[in-house]
């Protein structure tokens, strides 16, 4: 069985799952979904700034707006929920967590616990730190020990 840690900012698509669950053919895979949205990762200013390269006016204006905790937490649960369902209806094994504290080191030890053989970021594009490599996925090729894939999330 090979074990991938799968990182994602939003809900999983039907396009993203079937990309994601025929990666390795008809190899057993068994996904670790770990869910943090991307305004708890990133600095607001390069979130703004990849919003209005994408032409995303609206977002950019939203992005120093705050949830609190609680309003928060509940529909990255239920997106997360979503994700490892539709995971295991495409025949995988899957199981979650949502993100709290910084996502690389929550990664990294997901890893080395479970042993896993790859890291998948899945996520939107991002531009500005992408170009800066403060994406997840470049972050996370120096720290977690296994290769990282990056992907981009697909629409539906």
């Amino acid at each position: 069985m090979f074990t991938s840690v799968l990182m994602i900012e939003k809900p999983l698509s039907s396009v993203d799952v079937e990309f994601v669950t025929t990666l390795h053919g008809d190899e057993g895979v068994s996904f670790i979904v770990l869910m943090q949205p991307r305004g708890d990762q990133a600095d607001a200013l390069l979130r703004a700034i990849d919003d209005i390269a994408l032409g995303e006016l609206k977002d950019a204006a939203k992005e120093g707006e705050e949830l609190s905790a609680k309003d928060a937490r509940r529909p990255v649960e239920l997106a997360l929920e979503h994700s490892v369902r539709a995971l295991r209806a495409a025949g995988c094994e899957a199981v979650g967590q949502v993100v709290e504290d910084h996502p690389l080191d929550k990664m990294k030890a997901v890893v080395e616990e479970a042993e896993a053989d790859e890291v998948i970021v899945l996520t939107e594009p991002h531009y500005v730190e992408e170009f800066f490599h403060r994406d997840w996925a470049s972050r996370a090729r120096h720290k977690v020990g296994v290769p990282v894939l990056k992907l981009f999330a697909h629409n539906e």
